[in-house]
């Protein structure tokens, strides 16, 4: 390393390159390149033959051999060959009428065709498969890979043959008790492989990932980083922004690590402007595009600031699943049904409960202006007392953050949703991982959502340890439904532990079914729309009293399928807290939010 580029590393660099470094490291054989759609692409997608496994009998007949008879008494009691067969990306519930509620063993296999070009390496990409994948390359075994919702790969250079290839996937989407969610949560179980496969294409070297915002607190200073891979000496590097006329150039250190440093008079990104520059990255060896929008977002006292202005988030909470399809949302139509919906009640910020949904959706809600609150799926029953269980949280939410760093509209990480204190460990798990958020990126809203708040007397009283490590102090509450009122709405008080802080509704609302009116609006039981309604006029009206207040976000957008709603009448399978029936019907209490939000 020359002295004159020995002088351009700061600190914070040298730190950021050692963390980058331990990061790959940790991840090795796993981790997923970014802003994949950008890059030479060969897709998977379309019919996969499958092999339905409830005994869970292939791991012992070893299905990713796939032997053939090789004497006339030989005969094997498997066979992808005139198997069924489903589409990927997709789930195997709603594709097969009998894997319908189906938790467990389902193997895939595609057979495709690829010669391997000189001085080019090549990676098998899953978008996400749901909830452990093994996966094989004819008949040797890549890899496994824990977690339904986020993205993961295997180099298949030189292990590929030019010609005719097969890959095998074995799909588990059994809940585990030491699973990232646990056993119990309030959705349906989709396994499959629910996200686009694609063979990726790269030279020798690429532009592996990397990290292009404004720094925290800044209106036009980019504060990044450029991460190249199969690096063997330093590399020029140049970040293009067409439009500005930017072009900044550095150089990468002997491990391929480059920091990135410049400003610009940035027309900013926000709700009403959804701005996109296109930016160019090129190394020597690689050159990689993408869409990207600069703003600021950050707490400031009891408000929540967009670009140095007050904001107020006006949101909604979305499942991934499209309701007229009964099944699980990937496409980039699946988006757009969500995510206009959400517009046309009003919104501005999107919550999506309650894991990292698919980068159709994160995407096309930042071309629309809505904001994105994106979580991993810590909800209730986790074993933070098992020793595995941290280590998978922080996997899951590097492999989040790794994917969608970029994109502006995403304003908050979400760490946790409805976890208890009384568990063991879980205040040191997740102070830990909220340290560890903060130093992979300090530049969003980093948060826990609670209920955990005591409701006595027409008082809340809100306290949680890691309400201290959060910037909002997010609360689920379902008074109305879960708990009666205990007073008028409009009498309510509030005692908040941390009351300088901005406190956010993240979950209010109740059930009732579509159709169902003109039934009493004062019993629960009677699952009316009128009892729906009346919950929201009166949540609305508590919203007053509410200290702090910078946002509330209705449960939920659409009715969605839930194994735990078991009401033969009213529910069948359904939650009905949604504002939208199954079938696309706006209840009465639609109309109740779509006021609200106008009026703010």
């Amino acid at each position: 390393m020359n002295n004159k580029y020995r002088k351009l590393l700061s600190r914070e660099s040298i730190l950021v390159t050692l963390f980058i470094s331990l990061w790959c490291n940790l991840l090795s054989g796993q981790t997923a390149m970014i802003n994949v759609q950008s890059r030479h692409l060969t897709s998977l997608n379309g019919k996969w033959q499958v092999m339905v496994d409830p005994g869970d009998i292939g791991g012992w007949k070893q299905f990713w051999i796939e032997r053939k008879p090789q004497k006339k008494t030989d005969f094997f009691e498997y066979s992808f060959d005139g198997a069924p067969e489903l589409n990927v990306p997709g789930d195997f519930n709603s594709q097969m009428c009998e894997l319908s509620f189906y938790e467990g063993s389902v193997w895939y296999r595609k057979l495709f065709n690829v010669f391997q070009k000189k001085n080019a390496r090549l990676f098998l990409h899953f978008g996400a498969v749901n909830y452990i994948a093994d996966v094989y390359l004819n008949g040797q075994k890549l890899g496994s890979h824990e977690g339904g919702f986020t993205p993961f790969q295997f180099e298949i250079t030189g292990k590929v043959k030019d010609g005719d290839n097969s890959i095998i996937v074995k799909v588990d989407n059994r809940r585990l008790e030491n699973g990232i969610p646990g056993r119990g949560y309030d959705w349906l179980n989709y396994g499959g492989i629910t996200r686009e496969v694609n063979i990726i294409e790269t030279g020798n070297t690429y532009v592996d990932d990397y990290s292009i915002q404004l720094k925290k607190g800044s209106l036009n200073d980019v504060l990044g980083w450029i991460q190249l891979n199969g690096v063997s000496a330093q590399q020029k590097i140049k970040v293009k922004i067409p439009e500005l006329n930017i072009v900044y150039e550095t150089m990468t250190n002997d491990v391929g690590f480059a920091k990135v440093e410049f400003s610009a008079r940035f027309k900013l990104w926000s709700p009403d402007s959804p701005k996109l520059y296109k930016v160019i990255v090129e190394s020597e060896t690689d050159s990689i595009s993408d869409e990207i929008g600069f703003r600021c977002i950050e707490v400031q006292g009891n408000k929540v600031l967009l670009n140095k202005k007050p904001i107020f988030l006006k949101a909604v909470n979305i499942h991934e699943e499209n309701p007229l399809k009964k099944a699980r949302a990937y496409s980039v139509e699946d988006a757009k049904l969500l995510l206009n919906s959400a517009k046309e009640l009003g919104c501005n910020l999107v919550r999506l409960a309650h894991y990292p949904h698919n980068e159709n959706t994160i995407k096309e809600a930042e071309k629309m202006g809505l904001m994105v609150w994106s979580e991993i799926p810590v909800y209730q029953h986790i074993q933070f007392s098992d020793s595995l269980v941290p280590k998978k949280m922080e996997t899951m939410l590097k492999e989040m953050i790794r994917r969608d760093k970029n994109r502006a509209a995403v304003i908050a990480w979400s760490l946790s949703n409805e976890t208890y204190s009384g568990t063991s460990n879980r205040n040191n798990a997740l102070v830990e991982l909220t340290k560890k958020c903060r130093e992979m990126d300090s530049t969003r809203l980093i948060c826990h959502v609670m209920n955990t708040q005591s409701y006595v007397k027409n008082e809340f009283n809100v306290s949680d340890t890691l309400y201290k490590y959060s910037d909002l102090i997010s609360i689920n509450e379902y008074i109305g439904w879960y708990d009666p009122w205990q007073g008028k709405p409009s009498d309510t008080k509030w005692k908040v532990a941390f009351p300088d802080k901005p406190i956010f509704i993240s979950e209010f609302g109740g059930e009732a079914l579509y159709g169902n009116k003109n039934v009493s609006s004062d019993e629960a039981s009677s699952w009316s729309e009128e009892y729906q309604e009346q919950i929201y006029k009166n949540q609305i009206e508590m919203f007053g009293t509410i200290p702090n207040l910078c946002g509330v976000c209705p449960w939920i957008l659409f009715d969605y399928k839930s194994l735990g709603r078991m009401q033969p009448v009213y529910q069948k399978g359904y939650n009905r807290k949604g504002l939208i029936s199954d079938k696309g019907e706006k209840k009465k209490a639609w109309y109740i939010m779509n006021e609200y939000f106008k009026q703010k």
